[in-house]
């Protein structure tokens, strides 16, 4: 029987990836990856081929869900399957696992760094007060999913944070900036109209986490949609009840105003 690995490969360039998981790939027989649920911003499929030493196999969403490519050759080769961040973060992997597993074929996970852990560190936050994670879409003026918007009132009103993932177009190469994030949740707030996001609502945008050079912004709806983020990946985060330590960790370290200290 073959196997199937899956091998986090962090969440900026290709050197995030664990020497462990560098180790495994060199045995692989065969190894994929795909970017459709996420991407590297500081590095291109060229890059992680020189780094990792291998030839490595850009896969489609069709590819990897109804073709079963790496599944297919799992049944009797060594297959590594690279993602972005950690493994299993993404539903479609954790279901290539499942059928991997009922199909006999041994796996194996390496972990790597993750934006769910990246993010509350950067901002000096605490990691066990975020509640569930949404992902903002990109939608029509026509149609704006609530789902997100249900989600962070839940989390506040649970007192807790909420990681807000932007949605990527991997086909068109298209990455939701913060601002255009930012812009979702107001559209989203004006259509709800319960409050949620209003102009005294703490709210972080970050941009390329793990990198040399993060861009981050902590303050009220009007500062993030007016500052510049600059390219890479971008996140956001909703802030519920905040602890004293997490705003001081704001205010010094993502440029928050002095005065949420006191609100």
């Amino acid at each position: 029987m073959g196997e199937l690995i899956f091998i986090g490969m962090g969440i900026y360039d290709e050197k995030d990836i664990s020497v462990k998981g560098k180790e495994e790939l060199k045995r692989a027989d065969k190894v994929y990856c795909e970017f459709y649920t996420s991407s590297l911003a500081g590095t291109d499929i060229h890059k992680i081929e020189e780094e990792y030493g291998v030839d490595v196999v850009v896969l489609s969403r069709k590819e990897v869900e109804q073709d079963e490519v790496p599944l297919i050759d799992a049944q009797d080769k060594k297959v590594v399957f690279l993602t972005a961040g950690d493994t299993m973060a993404a539903t479609t992997h954790v279901d290539l696992r499942l059928r991997a597993e009922e199909r006999g074929v041994k796996t194996w996970l390496i972990h790597s760094s993750s934006i769910f852990s990246a993010a509350p560190s950067l901002l000096g936050v605490q990691h066990y007060k975020f509640g569930k994670t949404v992902t903002l879409p990109f939608a029509s003026k026509r149609e704006y999913p609530m789902s997100p918007y249900k989600n962070i009132m839940e989390n506040k009103e649970r007192k807790l944070h909420t990681l807000v993932l932007l949605d990527i177009d991997g086909f068109k190469q298209r990455y939701m900036t913060v601002n255009e994030g930012m812009e979702s949740l107001l559209e989203l707030e004006q259509r709800a109209g319960k409050k949620v996001i209003d102009e005294d609502t703490v709210i972080a945008g970050l941009a390329r986490v793990g990198s040399r050079n993060p861009e981050i912004k902590a303050g009220y709806p009007k500062d993030i949609l007016d500052h510049d983020f600059g390219g890479g990946l971008h996140c956001m985060v909703v802030f519920g009840d905040l602890h004293f330590m997490e705003i001081d960790s704001l205010i010094a370290l993502a440029g928050a105003p002095e005065e949420i200290s006191y609100e």
